[in-house]
């Protein structure tokens, strides 16, 4: 049951990492061409994997118990961090994450960036090159630090590898189909329920790196969950409450 567990988890927090990359390499694609964009995707790409191949064979040398307390501390650092900002928005109090919003910075940035630099960097666009090896590099990052951890963990690094690859592969086929901004994808959503499997594996992860035994052991994640959703969804409807009493019921405005 762990493994679907992680599956989930990894799949959902990859699939908003990959959107966001997606959203901006498209952006660029789409008003400069894809020359550049697409090069600067795969050098980020290359970059990934050199870090990947350094970093992940030093976790293996690490005691499992002092690994799991550490990464599930940061585990759950991480997703407190996505679960307050999701619980924010959901109540109002903070502005929805917009990808469509996003396309349109992204492409207006793009379309007034200077092209007078193109002819100096072999016949491509640098501007094009850089923003897409940015926006690659660091969301994979992300992507590399949830399938290492989530992985080393379980001891399940190739299911967590499998659900980085699915979540990836989902999200390139849709923005091929669309060729937009990835906008149907109910990103907010997804970044809620994320944020609670990360609190929820987290609190698990680290107390038990701490010494504690779990009832039923990987079970007692059956637990864990429902409780994490239930207090978060507890406080959605509190604030949600209190935002309305406040503001007289005015709508929110829908910004990233």
């Amino acid at each position: 049951m762990t493994g679907w567990f992680l599956f989930a988890a990894a799949f959902l927090a990859c699939t908003v990492e990959a959107v966001e990359a997606t959203t901006v390499v498209m952006a660029v694609g789409l008003t400069r061409g894809w020359r550049s964009p697409l090069r600067g995707a795969l050098a980020a790409i290359g970059v990934l994997a050199v870090i990947v191949a350094a970093l992940g064979p030093a976790l293996t040398v690490i005691p499992i118990g002092v690994l799991r307390m550490v990464v599930g501390s940061l585990l759950l650092i991480f997703g407190l961090g996505w679960l307050r900002k999701a619980i924010l928005r959901a109540s109002g109090y903070k502005a929805l994450h917009d990808e469509d919003e996003i396309f349109a910075r992204q492409r207006a940035a793009a379309e007034s960036a200077s092209p007078g630099d193109s002819g100096s960097f072999h016949g491509g666009d640098p501007y094009s090159f850089t923003l897409s090896f940015k926006a690659v590099l660091l969301e994979g990052l992300e992507v590399a630090f949830i399938v290492i951890t989530f992985g080393a963990n379980a001891n399940a690094i190739p299911l967590a590898s499998v659900a980085a690859a699915a979540a990836i592969a989902v999200t390139v086929l849709v923005a091929l189909i669309v060729r937009g901004p990835l906008s149907r994808v109910p990103e907010n959503t997804i970044k809620f329920v994320v944020g609670m499997l990360l609190t929820s594996f987290g609190t698990f992860w680290s107390a038990e790196g701490a010494g504690a035994h779990w009832p039923g052991s990987d079970a007692s994640l059956l637990a864990i969950v429902p409780f994490v959703a239930a207090v978060s969804l507890l406080l959605v409807g509190q604030l949600r409450y209190r935002y309305r009493t406040s503001s007289g019921g005015s709508a929110r405005a829908v910004l990233p």
